[in-house]
């Protein structure tokens, strides 16, 4: 570890002991972030993983159902099922901070109509299988969008973390070593001053007496 270049004087001594109590203390406090931030991070990446689960099986029966509508009606009847949606998604962005944190908030407004009550376009151009697909879809709604906000969160949150490793591996192995090193290299040079300075101080006793 090289130490700091300065000069060995006491007035330097206490500069850098002040300066290594405040490295101390915020390695402290940011290693006790970075705990808690893993701890949260963690629990967060469960409900993600059970939410994407939820969502996925959703989705994959949802489109089983629709590959069967696919093959039995004809590709005109299906694009005109879709032309118009059935309901429409008003997005409210909002933040909120966790352990210094700023991760989003989606408010989603949509008709919760569209999740109770199955869709149904009419014997005549559709099918159970088409309306399935459409109802297993709304009713996938509100997951898929409690997702997009829960998965943006992980991001921030990984990427927190991240900063905040590389600071509290900063300071635990570069800066309070350092530090450390040099008070030891000061208080070393001052006691050899020192002893320089009572044996010159005995020599020109001797020399009086």
């Amino acid at each position: 570890m090289v130490r700091l270049n300065v000069n060995p004087t006491r007035m330097e001594l206490n500069k850098l002991k002040k300066r290594l109590t405040t490295a101390s203390r915020g390695h402290k406090l940011l290693k006790d972030k970075q705990d808690e931030l893993m701890r949260q991070f963690i629990l967060l990446i469960r409900k993600n993983n059970a939410l994407r689960e939820k969502v996925e099986g959703q989705l994959v029966s949802s489109m089983r159902n629709f590959a069967v509508a696919n093959a039995d009606l004809p590709e005109q009847f299906l694009e005109e099922s879709m032309l118009i949606p059935a309901t429409k998604v008003k997005l409210t962005p909002a933040q909120k901070n966790v352990m210094s944190v700023t991760v989003p908030v989606y408010n989603f407004q949509y008709d919760s109509e569209i999740i109770k009550k199955p869709l149904n376009n009419g014997f005549v151009n559709s099918t159970k299988e088409l309306d399935e697909s459409f109802y297993k879809m709304a009713k996938n709604l509100p997951d898929l969008l409690q997702l997009v906000e829960t998965e943006k969160t992980c991001q921030l949150m990984s990427k927190e973390i991240e900063r905040t490793r590389r600071r509290v591996n900063a300071l635990e192995y570069m800066t309070i070593p350092q530090l450390n090193e040099t008070i030891a290299y000061i208080k070393m040079k001052l006691e050899e001053t020192e002893r320089s300075e009572i044996t010159r101080l005995i020599k020109v006793k001797e020399m009086k007496d």
